[in-house]
C-alpha cells in the first residue's frame, strides 16, 4: 500500500467520522424530541445530552469563528498529500452542493447553527431536571 494510498484511506475514515458526527448531531436531536413525546426514557441519558449539547456548541462556536471543522481541515490534507483535490468550503456546504446543488453564502450556514445550537440548547433545559436526575 502505497503513502497516497494510505493518504487516501485516512481521508475516507475521517470523511465516515465527519458524517457520524453530524447524524448523531442532527438526528440525535430529532430522536430526543421524539422520545420526549413517545416516553423513551434513554434520550434523558445525562452523558448523551451533555455530549449533545457539546457537540452543537462546537459547531456554533467554529461558525462564530469563521472556522473549518478540524476534520474538514484534517481530511483536506490528507486528500492534498494523497493527490486529489481539497474543498475550501465547510463540510456541510460542500456536500449539500454536491448532493442537492444547493450553495449559500457562509453566514448563511452560522445563522441555522445557531438556531439550531439554540433549539438544543432549549429542549436540554426543558429535560434538565429529569437529566439530572437520570444516572449516566
Amino acid at each position: 500500500m502505497s503513502r497516497a494510498d494510505i493518504n487516501l484511506l485516512l481521508a475516507d475514515l475521517i470523511l465516515v467520522v465527519h458524517v457520524l458526527f453530524v447524524l448523531f448531531a442532527v438526528f440525535g436531536f430529532v430522536l430526543i424530541v421524539v422520545g420526549r413525546f413517545v416516553g423513551w426514557t434513554w434520550i434523558y441519558h445525562r452523558t448523551l445530552r451533555i455530549a449533545h449539547l457539546v457537540a452543537i456548541a462546537f459547531v456554533v462556536l467554529q461558525a462564530w469563528l469563521g472556522r473549518l471543522c478540524p476534520l474538514t481541515i484534517w481530511e483536506n490534507v490528507l486528500r492534498s498529500r494523497a493527490g486529489q483535490g481539497a474543498y475550501e468550503e465547510s463540510f456541510i456546504q460542500h456536500w449539500l452542493q454536491q448532493l442537492l446543488y444547493y450553495d449559500a453564502e457562509p453566514w448563511v450556514f452560522g445563522v441555522v447553527y445557531t438556531i439550531f445550537g439554540a433549539l438544543v440548547l432549549v429542549a436540554t433545559i426543558v429535560d434538565w431536571i429529569r437529566i439530572w436526575r437520570n444516572p449516566s
